[in-house]
């Protein structure tokens, strides 16, 4: 069996070789699918680093994720995102499992793998974070991604999924301003899901969405454990359930003219 790993990237020069050097041991295949809004050295760096890179335009996370599933050549896909790294125990893992030989039984169609979250330069392992199991390894031929969602997309299997134990690493933020730009970008795709879907905004929403996030994030799923650290990101997380609803009512006025 054979293994690609696909990257879908813009303007990601800080990150693209260091996530294709963690991969280099395990793939047949490299792929970068870069946005053609890219203004940075990120083709340069990853054509060095080995990697077929292709250029098109945007169409959306899912999208541009079954558009390098169609690219790819090998049986195996391994999506990573530029700014997530691939362990050395995963690594082995993936070859012990779909690499030549492999281990994988005919049924899978993908494999679950756990994701350790940094942020500010820490692993974070309350609030939700830890073991973020992602979806990304998967049997090409029996795996698509509903275009329907604009974030957060996975992939649907024409078979079963099964678990590895080694980590992704994804180095989730190091900037406040990154944060923020990321989080209100989130916000406003959920917001059109939303309104897309019927969905509209009560006033209840701006006051029981983000108290119920807070809740969820630092009491239930354990945000308390990493101390001020958690404190903040799942206090900011429940503010951008508000921005969400906020620009779902925005959506709500502008369209009703």
């Amino acid at each position: 069996m054979s293994i690609a790993v696909a990257i879908i990237a813009r303007d990601e020069a800080r990150h693209i070789g260091a996530a294709l050097a963690s991969v280099a041991a395990l793939a047949d295949e490299l792929l970068v699918l870069l946005d053609d809004r890219t203004a940075d050295d990120t083709a340069a760096i990853a054509i060095a680093a080995g990697a077929t890179v292709a250029v098109e335009p945007w169409r959306g996370f899912a999208a541009q994720r079954n558009r390098a599933l169609d690219l790819c050549r090998s049986e195996w896909v391994l999506f990573l995102d530029a700014d997530e790294r691939v362990s050395p125990e995963l690594a082995a893992e993936i070859l012990a499992m779909v690499g030549p030989g492999g281990q994988s039984s005919p049924a899978v169609a993908g494999y679950w793998l756990p994701r350790h979250n940094q942020f500010f330069g820490r692993v974070v392992r309350g609030g939700g974070w830890y073991p973020d199991h992602q979806l990304r390894l998967l049997r090409r031929a029996q795996a698509r991604y509903d275009t329907d969602m604009h974030v957060h997309e996975y992939a649907q299997l024409a078979g079963e999924a099964a678990f590895l134990h080694g980590h992704l690493l994804h180095i989730n933020i190091e900037r406040a301003d990154e944060f923020w730009r990321k989080q209100t970008s989130y916000a406003i795709h959920e917001a059109q899901s939303l309104y897309r879907a019927g969905r509209r905004a009560r006033w209840r929403n701006f006051v029981g969405a983000p108290a119920r996030e807070l809740v969820r994030r630092y009491l239930r799923l354990g945000g308390w454990r990493d101390g001020w650290l958690g404190l903040a990101l799942c206090g900011s997380l429940a503010y951008f359930e508000l921005v969400k609803f906020a620009h779902l009512r925005g959506l709500q006025r502008i369209l009703r003219g």
